[in-house]
């Protein structure tokens, strides 16, 4: 009995459709990268698990896939934590690497292992999948790609602008209606401060990141589970709620952080960036928003995420600053900025609002009917030809029935057909026929070529 054929769940084979767009959403995204002065680099798919673990909260560690070290793995096992069944501490023994979980960490290793090779401030953007092991849902993938661009060795909120405008100029050019959210740790941090409960940052962040999946009583509720006390979590619920524009929120800010220089500071860096945008010609919504707090540990300063307006899925690009993350590979002082497309939820919300260029579907624009040998050979010049112009050509392997011949042109939906027989070769013609309205002409090679 043959095998049934299945991948794992969270996983996608992609037919060639489905790869040209979205090879338009990756071309589209790497030549505004390029724009801006960034160079591509590549990591490897898995790390050691040392450069993964710790760096994405306890959350983050969850959902890392792990590896099993090559051979026996058992072999070197303790045989008292096994009869135990005590699964985080055997998996150190017997898992050494693990799938990368996103961009951000393995760039952070790769700047502290080549900072002799690198020129400073380095702008990279690297576009690779990642792996994680999460519940497969509607928008959310075991694997899945991520379009990263970062600036490390700079601290100039300059850097956090030249993003918003990469972001601004991304969705543009993808026809994609976003807003673009933006926050600063910092003032999570001074608001836990003020509320008594500097030492729940990450409590409070992880929670309230989740407002928009779960509501505000849910968060609430975990809040509480997590240790805050009722007062604390009554403290807070102005400032989740705050509402207003950009600039009244500030205002409200500086007052119930009047006394947190902390929070005061990070005030400051979002108004520095407002002031840039302010006075550039981008046209996405950008909207201070006091509930995101993007839920991984090592973000320290501006931090964004972008949500499609038409389409109800979740954020399709986020990031922020990580002032500290060399810091943790022994590279001190040296600070970073970046963003993460993902291209999987991009792909998702193009698809449902169709909005696939019609370019992107085509492969082939001109196909050659093949009548036989001597016709093959009479076509493979003309094809040549057109090929050194950059026209994407193709003609059938074999000489098959011509019904056969042009179901293949129609399936592909290539837009021309070219027939070349007998009467054509004596004539030195060809017979052009568009696929769409139907309409044949004979002309000239020359002039075929001129069409294209």
């Amino acid at each position: 009995m043959a095998q049934k054929t299945s991948i794992p769940k969270g996983t996608r084979d992609f037919l060639p459709v489905e790869m040209l767009n979205r090879e338009f959403i990756f071309d589209t995204i790497k030549m505004v990268f390029r724009k801006y002065g960034f160079l591509p680099i590549e990591t490897p798919a898995m790390e050691n698990l040392s450069t993964l673990m710790g760096k994405y909260g306890e959350e983050g560690d969850k959902l890392l896939f792990k590896i099993l070290n090559s051979g026996d793995f058992l072999a070197k096992a303790d045989d008292k934590l096994l009869s135990e069944k005590n699964s985080v501490k055997i998996t150190r023994q017997i898992s050494e690497k693990g799938l990368r979980y996103d961009l951000t960490v393995p760039f952070a290793r790769y700047v502290v292992q080549h900072r002799n090779d690198l020129v400073f401030p380095f702008k990279r953007y690297q576009i690779q999948p990642v792996w994680r092991a999460d519940r497969p849902q509607k928008g959310r993938y075991r694997e899945f790609f991520q379009c990263d661009v970062d600036v490390i060795g700079s601290d100039s909120l300059l850097n956090e602008f030249e993003l918003i405008q990469i972001i601004d100029e991304v969705f543009n050019k993808l026809k994609i209606n976003t807003v673009i959210k933006l926050n600063n740790r910092k003032i999570l941090s001074g608001i836990a401060e003020i509320i008594g409960h500097a030492d729940k940052i990450v409590a409070i962040t992880v929670a309230i990141d989740k407002l928009d999946k779960i509501g505000l009583e849910n968060v609430n509720k975990e809040l509480l589970a997590s240790g805050l006390p009722q007062e604390a979590i009554d403290k807070l619920q102005p400032v989740i709620q705050l509402s207003g524009t950009n600039n009244e929120k500030i205002e409200q800010l500086k007052q119930v952080l009047n006394n947190s220089e902390t929070g005061l500071k990070g005030i400051q860096e979002i108004e520095i960036v407002l002031e840039y945008i302010n006075a550039s010609s981008i046209k996405t919504e950008v909207e201070l928003d006091l509930t995101l707090a993007r839920g991984l540990n090592y973000y320290t300063g501006a931090i964004f995420e972008v949500k499609a307006k038409d389409v109800q899925i979740g954020s399709i690009c986020g990031g922020g600053r990580y002032d500290d993350l060399t810091g943790i590979f022994g590279l001190k002082d040296v600070s970073g900025v970046g963003v993460s497309f993902g291209a999987d939820r991009i792909y998702d919300v193009l698809s449902q609002l169709n909005m696939f260029p019609q370019a992107a579907m085509n492969s082939t624009q001109v196909f050659f009917v093949n009548f036989g040998k001597k016709e093959e050979l009479y076509c493979l010049s003309i094809m040549e030809k057109l090929r050194s112009k950059g026209v994407k050509t193709e003609i059938y392997p074999e000489t098959a029935k011509m019904k056969k011949q042009m179901n293949y042109a129609d399936k592909k939906q290539i837009p021309f057909v070219v027939l070349a027989g007998e009467n054509e070769m004596n004539e030195q013609k060809l017979t052009l026929k568009d696929m769409k309205t139907g309409e044949q002409k004979v002309i000239g090679i020359d002039e075929l070529l001129a069409e294209f």
